[in-house]
């Protein structure tokens, strides 16, 4: 026998294998971590501890009532632009200054762009549609979307968004059918189901039938996401952001979304055979098949922008017409002010021209529902290129060194806090956490009167975001907001069962809705009598 000892061979099993592969991700990202903060303006911040290091300051942010008055807070605190702890160490840039703002709106979808876990996952769950898109590929795709979206486009469509109205009227009038005192109804399922059937007629012009009973896989697969998700599903979902390869595990939340993309994706098919025989077709859809025959988007992108329409046309118009009943439920006198005026508007509905008077309490109401409770409380994204952020005044750096501009490099994640710009009182006043429609109409202590006349994009906010990527959408989402809103106070009048102090949280769903406390999922019951006119 030689004195030479045998070579034993290393054998590693999946989770050997799986410790491996997290350990050298988790030394790259830490490494590329310390590599931009050494590169970047060091900014002022809440610290990075052990207790958020892994998953930063998000679990905390989404379990807060209003997590924009935490980062006007922390505007106060560290400057207009400071940053947050983020996943796994990395800091994110939070911009509160509205000329570095106006500057990453000019140069989204090129110079700041989705991180690449970000683009994944909306690959995954949507297509290769407008969301998904950057650059040159987004403003082609968006140009062929162009001709859906004008105002002769949605004046067109105005029918549509008025009978999907009356269609949820002659299911309540049943409903309160010898009950002039009232009956409780949960409203936000029929905002769901306005919303839906609205999107299916003027989207693809198909019927999901949700407002006359029909059953829809599509409503099936987003209230299943609405459930309440457990510890365990909820910790799985933020794994999943830090290692890809989660998200392709069936498990709770992911499994869910899995199943609605799937749902949606089937329907995508559907609706593109439909649509192909339907040559006159004037739906959102018709227009696409039109654009992919004259080879401008490919029907791949068709496809995807079905999945776009669903989650955008759906999700954030059923939020905001919950948010509005919710809100006259609240302000009895403002219920009334807003019913006596459309009901002297005219005797039936309201027209084209009326609907788009800006002068109008309406019109008033209908952008502090979106300045006040945006259905997007943020937008995120990451530095394509080195870059330096304008800033409207010198900021203090973490170095006690002043600067007028921030240097963020190549892979910085940088967000818009939504929730915070449209209710900060540095630029709507000391009102601003006030829920107050005649701001939009008074000429004394007006919008005119205070900073947001800085904030570019909408009526001076950024709920519909800015820039390149500012939604495609809004005419089409505010035009229905008013028609059904208008339809709904004509018949009926609306109160919150214990009374207007009733308490209303957020419950966490593709979008965070809105839920009264206490009660299952996001359910929002509402006392719901037929109006009778003046007694």
């Amino acid at each position: 026998m030689s004195g030479i000892l045998p070579v034993r061979t290393l054998k590693f099993g999946p989770v050997e294998l799986g410790a491996v592969f997290l350990s050298t991700y988790l030394c790259y990202t830490l490494f590329q971590s310390l590599r931009r903060r050494r590169r970047s303006t060091r900014l002022n911040g809440p610290s990075t501890t052990f207790s958020n290091y892994i998953f930063g300051l998000r679990p905390l942010l989404t379990k807060l009532p209003d997590p924009g008055a935490a980062y006007e807070e922390w505007a106060q605190r560290y400057g207009a632009v400071y940053s947050i702890p983020a996943l796994l160490g990395n800091r994110t840039v939070v911009l509160t200054d509205t000329k570095s703002i106006a500057h990453f709106a000019a140069r989204e979808t090129y110079g700041y762009v989705m991180s690449p876990n970000a683009k994944h996952f909306q690959e995954r769950l949507l297509g290769r549609g407008l969301f998904w898109a950057e650059g040159d590929s987004h403003k082609r795709q968006r140009r062929a979307l162009n001709p859906a979206f004008t105002n002769a486009a949605i004046k067109d469509l105005t029918p549509i968004f008025f009978d999907s109205a009356y269609k949820a009227k002659a299911a309540w009038d049943s409903l309160l059918e010898g009950r002039p005192e009232g009956t409780i109804i949960e409203v936000q399922i029929w905002m769901n189901h306005i919303s839906l059937d609205t999107i299916g007629l003027a989207g693809f012009s198909h019927d999901f039938g949700t407002l006359t009973g029909q059953n829809s896989s599509i409503a099936e697969a987003f209230d299943n996401i609405g459930s309440k998700a457990s510890f365990w599903d909820s910790s799985f979902f933020l794994l999943a952001l830090i290692i890809p390869v989660l998200r392709n595990i069936p498990f709770g939340r992911n499994g869910m979304l899995m199943q609605l993309t799937k749902t949606m994706f089937s329907l995508g098919d559907e609706f593109l055979e439909t649509t192909k025989e339907t040559a006159s077709d004037k739906s959102v859809m018709g227009l696409l098949v039109k654009s992919a025959s004259a080879d401008k988007i490919s029907h791949e992108e068709v496809k995807a922008q079905i999945n776009v329409l669903l989650i955008a046309g759906y999700e954030t118009t059923a939020i905001s017409l919950t948010w509005a009943l919710i809100e006259l439920s609240r302000n009895p006198d403002m219920q009334t002010k807003l019913r006596d005026e459309i009901l002297h508007s005219s005797d039936g509905d309201l027209t084209w021209e009326e609907l788009n008077h800006q002068g109008s309490f309406l019109d008033a109401f209908t952008c502090e529902i979106l300045r006040f409770h945006p259905p997007v409380g943020q937008v995120e994204r990451m530095a394509a290129e080195d870059d330096v952020l304008p800033l409207n005044s010198p900021l203090e750096t973490a170095d006690g060194n002043i600067v007028d501009g921030v240097f963020v490099v190549k892979g910085t994640i940088v967000k818009i806090p939504i929730d915070c710009m449209n209710r900060s009182e540095v630029f709507w006043g000391t009102d601003a956490k006030l829920f107050n429609p005649t701001r939009w109409i008074d000429e004394t202590n007006g919008i005119s009167k205070h900073r947001a006349q800085e904030i570019q994009g909408y009526r001076h906010m950024l709920t519909f975001s800015d820039g390149a990527r500012i939604c495609l959408g809004k005419a089409f989402a505010v035009t229905e907001f008013k028609a059904v809103l208008s339809v709904l106070l004509r018949n009926y009048t609306f109160e919150l069962p214990n009374g207007p102090e009733t308490v209303i949280g957020r419950h966490l769903n593709v979008l965070p809705r809105p839920k009264v406390e206490g009660e299952a999922g996001y359910d929002v019951p509402l006392r719901v009598r037929p109006y009778m006119g003046r007694e």
